[in-house]
């Protein structure tokens, strides 16, 4: 090329570790303004990138150079904006990413495969015409707490934390925040983010049915891994073209190139499924707010059990702490409706099992409370949080167990197609009719999943009847009976239609879904996770416990025609523990200050930062041999940080061997989050300079993550 030219720095998707630059240079005949999308060659193959922040040279390549030409611009996309670019950098920069890999996955997977021809055939189809619209929208009378919150959201900055009790009607503030802001400005738009895909679609629902009269049917699309790759590409298209004026998706959505944006909502922000767990692991809720400071969007915050590095975010000023957290939170303690059932948060009753007959698994006194809810026309709803029917098979003569011969863990059994199958790599065989080991047929299953739950409560309803007369149905939601396309929401729609009388089923039914019939929530064995390894691991389980208390008695209609209370049973051989006493009192608060007490004083998060390096390797001895070189070369090296960052030993991890691959892990805290970064930016290039010794030859892979959720 000796005619004048540009050179413009390119972000691409690279091998992550490859060592190549964040941004690579190419050779353009005009001037391209940063955020153009470009297609550009590497190696043998041809690339989406997006063009960057750099000076763009002019001039004449030399004879021989080796910079290598543009192959197509997609002129027919707006470039993508300056704060839509900080974000990316930004996050690629907190969570140890290379540039190109952030920026690309944040793009629809059709998008980075189209040639510019393409992307001009796609933009020239017309648009589906907008029906007529209507100038108003008739809204929801606002109770006395949805009004103040819906003010204070209104008149200052935030960011916000709306600390809603379940049915408290947190979802119908974020639709009235929403409504004020699009009807202010004609090209405001917003983000809304829920935690789950099964989620997204009863969310989508109301949206629509409250925007799309008055916006067009255009104006509230979805962003989630659930959709094909063209409705995800048609959803960022109208997202980034600014005539899709809502954005409703999981945590992949924070990416999502808004404009106009101007509030992003964050519901259920205490779930883990915010945090990403595999390539850059991010978090949306924490982007989230990042990205409103940025780019001057509001951001609120909604849940009824927060986490608690956003219940400590927003601690209101005391004298000791004048300051505060820097978030406001915003209280609304009451149920929609009125009445002593109506509106009322759920009795919890807990079930000591030590008083119980050994192996019971319902006690009398709830199952004479389901039977009594069936025969009122009631629904009752059991969680229990592991599918499959029995976590393991296991032989009386040997003490042979079903493990899975390429993990750390055990097969499922899974009776409905007779199969033991592990559900970390997803091996699967039938199930044997004589113990492997020695022979014997004397092989049973030990433990309880959904599905033998599910089987069991059948057999004790099987005389109980409906008030027409029917007996009793049960049915199962878990990833089990979800996977066809289509099936949950078949499934919800017999829930919510009154066809199933009792709903057996893991976490997926106790998040958000807004049954009006449940009267019942009975969670059946939640010890296990109350003296778990996991600091975090009671907060979970109290969230979850809450989330699925709120499913019970949310239509006060309906529990004042009953004139009954709603119930949150939980059957546990510790009935006194702090997370059930906390649940018995529905006290969040309580239970907050507990858990951030234990934590400040053992220099927990929110009290401290971490960070996980997690090494894969044929064998053990590889993965842990290589954090621990690192570790000595970040010591020899007089890393910056590394005054305030303790580095503690390498150790496996739970299940330490997933499909043949060794797994260890390195834990890094520290009391700044700045000193922190800073040493995990420098020690980047010694992790890169100590794979690549011939004593570490067996290391499949190595990460970060960065304010890790599970340690």
């Amino acid at each position: 090329m000796s005619s004048p030219y540009c050179i413009v720095q390119v972000a691409l998707q690279t091998p992550s570790h490859s060592g190549v630059g964040d941004l690579l240079s190419y050779a353009s005949e005009r001037p391209l303004a940063p955020g153009t999308l470009v297609r550009v060659p590497l190696g043998t193959r041809e690339l989406l990138g997006v063009v960057w922040d750099a000076d763009q040279a002019t001039g004449e390549l030399p004879d021989g150079a080796t910079l290598r030409p543009i192959a197509g611009v997609l002129d027919g996309l707006a470039p993508l904006d300056l704060p839509w670019r900080r974000l990316v950098a930004f996050a690629a920069r907190y969570y140890q990413r290379a540039l190109g890999e952030v920026a690309l996955a944040a793009l629809p997977p059709q998008l980075r495969d189209l040639r510019p021809e393409q992307l001009a055939r796609r933009l020239r189809r017309p648009a589906k015409a907008v029906g007529d619209t209507i100038d108003a929208i008739e809204n929801i009378a606002l109770s006395t707490e949805q009004e103040s919150a819906r003010a204070r959201i209104a008149s200052e900055k935030g960011p916000f934390l709306l600390f809603g009790s379940t049915g408290s009607g947190k979802t119908e503030v974020y639709l009235r925040c929403v409504q004020e802001m699009l009807e202010a400005d004609a090209t405001a738009q917003a983000l809304v983010m829920v935690p789950e895909i099964n989620l997204t679609p009863q969310l989508e629902e109301r949206f629509v049915g409250r925007f799309a009269p008055r916006f067009g049917a255009g104006a509230v699309v979805s962003l989630h891994s659930g959709m094909t790759n063209p409705q995800r590409l048609k959803s960022w298209l109208a997202a980034h073209s600014g005539s899709a004026r809502i954005v409703l998706g999981t945590r992949m959505a924070v990416f999502a190139s808004l404009p106009g944006l101007q509030l992003i909502v964050v519901d259920e922000e205490h779930d883990p499924s915010y945090k990403q767990q595999e390539g850059a692991r991010y978090s949306a809720r924490d982007l989230a707010i990042w990205r409103g400071r940025e780019q001057g969007a509001k951001v609120l915050l909604g849940s009824a059990t927060p986490s608690l590095e956003s219940w400590y975010a927003s601690r209101p000023p005391t004298p000791e702490d004048p300051e505060g957290g820097r978030y406001m939170r915003l209280h609304m303690p009451s149920r929609i409706g009125s009445g002593i059932a109506a509106g009322a948060l759920p009795r919890v009753r807990r079930v000591d099992m030590n008083q119980q007959p050994r192996r019971t698994v319902f006690s009398a006194p709830l199952l004479q409370a389901i039977t009594e809810r069936v025969a009122r026309g009631e629904q009752s709803m059991i969680l229990l949080n592991r599918r499959g029917y029995a976590p393991v098979l296991h032989c009386v003569d040997c003490g042979w167990k079903s493990d899975c011969p390429h993990c750390s863990a055990h097969q499922v059994f899974h009776k409905a197609d007779r199969t033991l199958r592990c559900h970390h790599c997803g091996y699967t065989v039938r199930v044997p009719r004589h113990c492997p080991s020695c022979g014997s047929p004397d092989i049973h299953p030990m433990g309880r999943g959904t599905e033998q739950l599910q089987e069991q409560l059948g057999a004790l309803l099987r005389n109980v009847q409906r008030p027409d007369g029917a007996p009793a149905r049960i049915a199962r939601i878990d990833a089990d009976t979800t996977k066809a396309k289509g099936a949950l929401q078949a499934q919800l729609a017999q829930v919510h239609s009154g066809e199933v009388d009792v709903l057996v089923g893991t976490q997926m039914i106790a998040k958000g879904h807004d049954f009006r019939r449940i009267t019942l929530v009975a969670a059946v064995q939640p010890d296990g996770a109350l003296f778990s390894s996991d600091f975090r691991a009671p907060e979970r389980l109290f969230a979850l416990l809450m989330q699925a208390a709120g499913r019970a008695g949310r239509d006060a209609a309906y529990m004042a025609a009953q004139g009954t209370q709603c119930e949150m049973w939980v059957q546990s051989f510790h009935p006194r523990h702090a997370v059930f006493e906390a649940l018995r009192t529905h006290d969040y608060e309580a239970f907050a200050a507990q858990q951030l007490k234990e934590r400040e004083e053992a220099a927990m998060p929110p009290f401290s930062y971490q960070a996980l390096v997690r090494a894969d390797a044929r064998t053990q001895e590889v993965a842990q041999g290589f954090l621990s070189a690192a570790t000595a070369a970040a010591h020899a090296a007089g890393l910056p940080g590394l005054e305030v960052v303790t580095l503690f030993p390498p150790v496996p991890l739970t299940i330490q061997r997933v499909a043949n691959v060794e797994r260890a892990q390195m834990l890094m805290e520290s009391s700044s989050r700045a000193a922190l970064q800073r040493f995990l930016a420098a020690w980047q290039p010694v992790l890169q300079a100590t794979r690549s010794q011939p004593e570490h030859k067996g290391l499949i892979r190595w990460l970060v993550d960065v304010d890790p959720l599970a340690i």
